[in-house]
């Protein structure tokens, strides 16, 4: 089964000042703010969405292929990818603009200051699956992650032109788009994905209720943070499948991208709902485990012995032939 995934491909610059952000802050000049914080700790690192998710799905044995944008800078980013499973051919490579940049620092009390910089992102939207189609010999599902909003909409819109299998997953871009756009991100979706919040905010932004959503989605996948993951269809009760427990949460960045690239695996492996988001929620709990979205350790023993902690020595037995590509 061939999944693209379309979606960002960015660097993550993070940086910690030891001090206070408000102590540097005079209310009554912020309307001149001019400050530069020593920041003690630097931390470059490796994310996007899309890319965290196609990374997860390499790591489960698979062969996905990200779709996206990047500048000239991305070589060794590719390098990355391509040797944890990843094929990075069809990645855009824009001859004026970088690879897109997150840089935050952080204060000691956990306030942040941050930019995004889209930077090559902004091209996606000039991405035509057909002919990345025709070079992989087909495609079974699209994966439409947050990225350029324009990107994202063109993807679902040739997805349905063209009879192919989608997943919708705005995310974070949800609080960019308006409610027309997000019904023609969403309809037709084989599989929606957000978290708890995004899930009452599309509500609200579609204007439709949750039957209406579920009459318009094949699978709609909820994740619930340490709550695990709540999996609905149509005429059918919903699914609640309990996260993994973690003894030492180190850093949640990448977690959200990571569950879905478990539960995707499962569907390309022909599992249940329940079983793919099982395997969701052990792939999250080690990302939870490391410092970054793509630093985490893993292997079929590691998910094993998570999946046997949460769920029970049968299922962790059941799952363990179809986890043998694991690397």
């Amino acid at each position: 089964m061939r999944i693209l995934v379309t979606g960002s491909i960015a660097t993550d610059h993070l940086m910690v000042f030891q001090g206070s952000f408000s102590e540097q802050l005079i209310p009554e000049s912020l309307e001149n703010v001019s400050l530069s914080f020593l920041a003690d700790r630097l931390e470059i690192r490796r994310g996007g969405a899309a890319a965290n998710i196609a990374f997860g799905l390499g790591r489960l044995g698979l062969r996905p292929v990200l779709v996206g944008a990047a500048g000239e800078d991305f070589a060794d980013y590719a390098d990355w990818l391509n040797a944890h499973g990843v094929d990075t051919d069809s990645v855009r490579i824009s001859r004026t603009l970088h690879t897109a940049r997150f840089v935050c620092t952080t204060d000691r009390a956990q306030n942040q200051i941050a930019t995004f910089y889209p930077g090559a992102m902004s091209e996606a939207r000039e991405i035509e699956l057909a002919p990345i189609g025709s070079r992989v010999g087909g495609i079974d599902l699209v994966v439409v992650s947050p990225n350029d909003p324009e990107a994202m909409l063109r993807h679902t819109d040739e997805c349905r032109a063209l009879g192919l299998a989608f997943a919708a997953d705005p995310s974070q871009q949800l609080a960019l788009m308006d409610g027309e756009s997000v019904r023609r991100l969403v309809d037709g979706a084989r599989y929606l994905f957000t978290n708890e919040y995004e899930a009452e905010l599309l509500l609200s932004k579609t204007g439709w209720s949750e039957p209406e959503v579920l009459a318009r989605v094949g699978t709609w996948v909820t994740t619930l943070a340490a709550d695990g993951a709540r999996i609905s269809q149509e005429s059918a009760a919903p699914v609640h499948v309990p996260a993994v427990p973690t003894e030492n949460v180190v850093d949640p960045t990448g977690a959200g991208d990571a569950f879905r690239s478990g539960y995707l695996a499962g569907v390309v492996r022909r599992w249940t709902p329940e079983r793919s988001a099982q395997l969701g929620c052990a792939l999250a709990s080690a990302v939870l485990e490391s410092a970054g979205g793509q630093e985490y350790g893993l292997s079929a023993e590691l998910l094993q012995a998570k999946i046997d902690v949460a769920h029970g020595g049968s299922v962790a037995r059941d799952m363990a032939p179809l986890l043998a590509g694991v690397r």
